[in-house]
Parts: structure tokens; C-alpha cells; sequence
């Protein structure tokens, strides 16, 4: 189901991806110009399928994970939902993405405490029948902002 999302649900959205831990109802009312009771109504119509989850941000390395890796890896079509699934179970994987065009298709993001453990994890991907990796980058840093498209235009500081 697509929402139609209007200028306070784009402003509730945008004032969540920025800051959802503190922002409260009355502060994100108080950003988009409207009350503290509409906000709730429709943050709650929007966790029926625009939001998926509130998460926190983490600094890996120093939660005593070292390694932070992005894979590359290449499947058959046919079997890329069931293999990112397999994926996302295994140890160390934190996030795993399927896409549609070229032969790159599912990306993987793991963390490790350290190189044996990345070894490990990056067997472990390679023990998946049909999974073929291409490509391991060593991840330096994620940079991340609220998609300006929700509500930036709309929000007031």
C-alpha cells in the first residue's frame, strides 16, 4: 500500500530521521505547525508501513568491532530473496541489500572485532551454494542525513 504523504506527514518524517530518540510529539508539532495529538495519530498511521523501525546509530569500532566490510557479491536471479536472507543470518552481517539490475546483486555490510573474524564471516558467505563474491572494501566511515525530500522545506527550526 503507498501512502500519500502531505506536507506535515513529509515534516514528521523528516523531523524523525533527523533526531527520533528526542524529538517528542509536541517538539516535532511545534516543527511542522500543527498539534501534538495529530502527530501522534499520524505517526502512528505511518509505522502501518512508512516507517519500519526506529533505530539507533552506531559507531562499530568503538563497540570493539574493527573491521567494518562491504561485499559485493554476484547470485542467480532466481534465488537472490532466498540467499540474502541466508545472508542476513549469518555472523557479523549487519545489513544486506538485493538489487534488481546487473550482475552485482546483493550487497552485503558485516563487521568484524578483527581479520580472523572477517575471514570467517567472508567464508561463511562464500559456503552459501550459489552466492559468488566479487569484491571486499574495507568501509572508513558512513556518512548519513534525512532524506530532504521529507519535510526539510517544511520544518520549522
Amino acid at each position: 500500500m503507498v501512502h500519500d504523504l502531505d506536507d506535515v506527514d513529509r515534516g514528521i518524517l523528516h523531523a524523525l530521521q533527523a533526531n527520533a530518540r528526542n524529538a517528542t510529539a509536541a517538539d516535532i508539532a511545534h516543527m511542522v505547525g500543527t498539534s501534538a495529538s495529530t502527530v501522534r495519530n499520524r505517526i502512528e498511521y505511518l509505522e502501518e508501513g512508512v516507517i519500519r523501525g526506529y533505530h539507533p546509530e552506531l559507531d562499530y569500532r568503538e563497540a570493539g568491532f574493527e573491521l567494518h566490510l562491504f561485499i559485493v557479491c554476484r547470485a542467480p536471479t532466481a534465488k537472490r530473496t532466498e540467499l540474502a536472507e541466508r545472508a542476513l543470518e549469518l555472523p557479523g552481517v549487519i545489513n544486506v541489500r538485493e538489487m534488481t539490475t546487473g550482475g552485482h546483486n546483493i550487497h552485503i555490510e558485516l563487521v568484524a572485532v578483527d581479520s580472523d573474524a572477517a575471514d570467517e564471516a567472508r567464508a561463511g558467505i562464500e559456503n552459501l551454494t550459489d552466492l559468488e563474491i566479487v569484491s571486499t572494501q574495507i568501509i572508513k566511515d558512513l556518512h548519513t542525513q534525512p532524506f530532504n525530500h521529507f519535510g526539510a522545506d517544511v520544518v520549522q527550526d
